[in-house]
């Protein structure tokens, strides 16, 4: 079965980095485009950037420009997500999700999502 498991969250301190993980099975990054969402406590899920391989592209919404990057690696059929200088401004649930062929705007065309990992910045 298509899957997605996500990895790479935690607590970190303001200004520090980390990287999100996401590991697809069943499809490859050709098949499927892949997009990073989050939602802090209390908001809507939004989305943060997307990568398509099919077209050669990454997408980021002004969320992620200048601050977080997207790439993903064939060879591990691997999404990340690196996220730079952290700010009290991402807290929440990061979700990686699938979109057929090419990146969507919404997220009703994302079929499938990973299970969400946590990012929690130390007061």
């Amino acid at each position: 079965q298509a899957q997605l498991a996500q990895s790479g969250g935690g607590l970190v301190q303001p200004g520090e980095s980390l990287k999100l993980s996401c590991s697809l099975s069943g499809f490859t990054l050709f098949d499927y485009a892949i997009a990073w969402f989050r939602q802090a406590p209390g908001k809507e899920r939004e989305r943060v950037s997307c990568i398509s391989m099919k077209e050669g592209k990454t997408f980021d919404t002004d969320i992620a420009k200048g601050r977080f990057t997207i790439s993903g690696d064939n060879a591990r059929n691997t999404v990340y997500l690196q996220m730079n200088n952290l700010g009290p401004e991402e807290p929440g649930g990061y979700y990686c999700a699938a979109s057929p062929g090419y990146c969507h705007y919404n997220e009703g065309a994302y079929e499938l999502w990973g299970q969400g990992t946590q990012v929690t910045i130390a007061a």
